[in-house]
């Protein structure tokens, strides 16, 4: 067995002796799953009207009924499958655009560093919340529109760590071994840097996902996404606050489904920090 794939297993093995890891991934393993299998499990269409609107829940509705009468337990299994999805999408193009722009900055430094980092240091110097409603604002709102934005403001995360990691890294014997054989920078950054990030971009992604799922929901909340009707647990957020006097249980389902996804996805990527940073203390 070669000695990656050796090493990895054992990764995943330390991960499920992890008590708090293996909640973790139980949360979002989960919660990926109800999303995933939404047309076998939940009980009504999302967007059917099944019953009076705003009842209280019963042993037909067990999370009662939204202000247009649709079933709350439906909406938001559907629910799990739009949120964790466009955060998927949004955290994976910050993702690709981040760890690039900072392997760049951080292998090359000298002007295009500067240019790089100038870059990411205007964008962390307007709230989050604002780049993304102007993004939004300028490309129409819509889904794509929301996960462009989220994408966006995650970006300057990846891209300061990955440039931190290839500046710690491309001095390293094997860097410059790869160098003097006369590699070109293609190699060298795809081959013998971009691997060693591969553990880091990993826990800073499930950390990410966690954030983007909260954002995106906070986006829609809003009315940014441009559908009112979609399953989606920040626009139930938004369908139900008008009448949170007569019924809880529209806003309280998609606001605990949010908060135990991000705490799942949380709490993985503390437990894989501890596992696969090599200054912690947690040995696999």
């Amino acid at each position: 067995m070669p000695q990656t794939v050796s090493k990895w297993i054992g990764r995943w093995r330390a991960l499920l002796r992890h008590q708090t890891g293996r909640a973790g991934l139980l949360i979002v393993v989960g919660m990926i799953g109800v999303g995933l299998a939404a047309p076998l499990i939940a009980p009504y269409d999302p967007l059917e009207l099944v019953a009076t609107p705003l009842e209280v829940p019963s042993a037909q509705h067990w999370l009662g009924t939204d202000s247009l009468g649709r079933d709350v337990l439906s909406r938001v299994i559907y629910g799990a499958r739009t949120s964790i999805a466009a955060a998927a999408v949004s955290v994976s193009v910050a993702l690709a655009a981040g760890v690039s722009a900072g392997a760049v900055a951080g292998y090359f430094g000298g002007w295009i560093d500067t240019l790089i980092m100038r870059g990411i240091d205007v964008l962390l110097s307007f709230p989050g919340i604002l780049v993304a409603l102007l993004v939004v604002v300028a490309l129409e709102p819509g889904w794509p529109s929301v996960m462009i934005a989220v994408g966006l403001i995650n970006v300057p995360l990846f891209c300061r760590q990955a440039r931190a990691a290839v500046l710690s890294i491309r001095h390293h014997d094997y860097v410059e071994a790869a160098i003097a054989a006369g590699a070109d920078t293609g190699y060298v950054l795809t081959r013998a840097i971009m691997p060693n990030l591969v553990p880091r971009m990993i826990v800073l992604t499930t950390l990410a996902l966690g954030t983007a799922i909260i954002e995106v929901a906070g986006l829609s909340f809003l009315g940014l996404s441009g559908e009112v009707d979609v399953a989606e647990w920040g626009t139930m957020l938004t369908v139900a606050k008008s009448h949170l006097r007569v019924s809880i249980w529209p806003a309280l389902a998609p606001g605990l489904a949010i908060s135990v996804t991000v705490l799942g996805f949380n709490i993985l990527g503390d437990a894989m920090r501890d596992l696969l940073d090599p200054r912690s203390e947690v040995r696999i």
